[in-house]
């Protein structure tokens, strides 16, 4: 059965993130928020809040890949360690440095540079620590604040055009090499983050030859996350384009894998409808979706 290797130090597996940090990314999230609130939202058994005071979607994205990265060394810490059963990549796209194509490694602090770390070097090296909000059942049917210490590898960034053909090539090359390294491992998967259309060209070809790639346990899966500041429900998990009325969208629906068994069950054990053909994709998605879609493609069964 497909995407079923056990994912262990010896037979490892790898995540890529492409996030768009082009200048539209610097439009608010959530515009209809016009005063101050603290959400609540559920991840990992926890509840966290977030301002919705104005914050840009390359700020919300930021903050949720942290998290993320927080989250996925948490799943390898053991008594000994943290276990390295992940490789992980952080790379942006847009005209915010001097890179010839706006494409490279996003990391801050001791990771600049690095394409891709390994999970124990992440836990050892954010950039840095700030403290943020939490909140905790009060034993009495209510929610306190609590601070807590909270890791950074990765900052907003928000300027220049949206290079989406060259970040796929990017993570073509890496995951190349990584699948000729790791035969028999859990298929690797890239997860891209935009909220607009390809400025270097149409990138079906590009993500064809990326999901091409594969180890003996399947083919590389790519997944695709829209955001948008636009009115109305997310769509996640389709398995058609037909309630999807954006062009940009429908063509990020059709360059996204089909859910693989495992993901489909998780899908259904949150509470989404998804068939067999569904497909790795989310539309308008708010902030409960996006948390919700990068949990779910990222939760990986088989640690050892």
């Amino acid at each position: 059965m497909p995407y079923s290797a056990e994912i262990s130090r010896s037979n490892p597996s790898c995540f890529i993130f492409l996030i768009d940090q082009s200048g539209s990314m610097d439009e608010v999230m959530n515009p209809q928020d016009a005063t101050p609130l603290d959400r609540p939202i559920q991840q990992d058994g926890n509840t966290y809040t977030h301002s919705a005071t104005g914050k840009t979607k390359a700020q919300t994205v930021a903050d949720i890949i942290n998290r993320l990265l927080q989250n996925l060394i948490i799943k390898c810490a053991k008594s000994e360690g943290v276990r390295d059963f992940f490789q992980v990549g952080v790379i942006g796209y847009g005209g915010g440095d001097a890179r010839s194509d706006g494409v490279g490694p996003a990391f801050g602090g001791a990771l600049v540079g690095r394409d891709l770390v390994h999970i124990s070097e992440l836990a050892n090296s954010p950039s840095r620590i700030d403290e943020r909000a939490k909140k905790v059942d009060d034993g009495a049917g209510g929610l306190v604040e609590q601070k807590i210490k909270f890791p950074i590898w990765f900052d907003a960034v928000c300027t220049g055009g949206t290079p989406m053909c060259a970040a796929i090539k990017y993570a073509h090359t890496l995951l190349a090499d990584w699948t000729s390294q790791h035969p028999s491992s859990f298929p690797p998967i890239c997860i891209n983050i935009t909220d607009g259309a390809s400025t270097d060209g149409d990138p079906t070809s590009v993500a064809s030859q990326l999901t091409s790639l594969a180890t003996a346990d399947g083919n590389v899966l790519f997944l695709n996350i829209h955001i948008t500041t636009k009115q109305g429900a997310p769509v996640e998990f389709p398995d058609s384009d037909a309630l999807l009325t954006d062009s940009n969208a429908k063509l990020l629906f059709g360059i996204s894998s089909v859910l693989p068994t495992l993901m489909q069950t998780i899908a259904r054990q949150e509470g989404l409808q998804v068939s067999p053909a569904s497909r790795g994709f989310a539309f308008n998605a708010d902030l409960v979706s996006l948390i919700r879609f990068l949990d779910i493609g990222t939760r990986a069964s088989n640690l050892r």
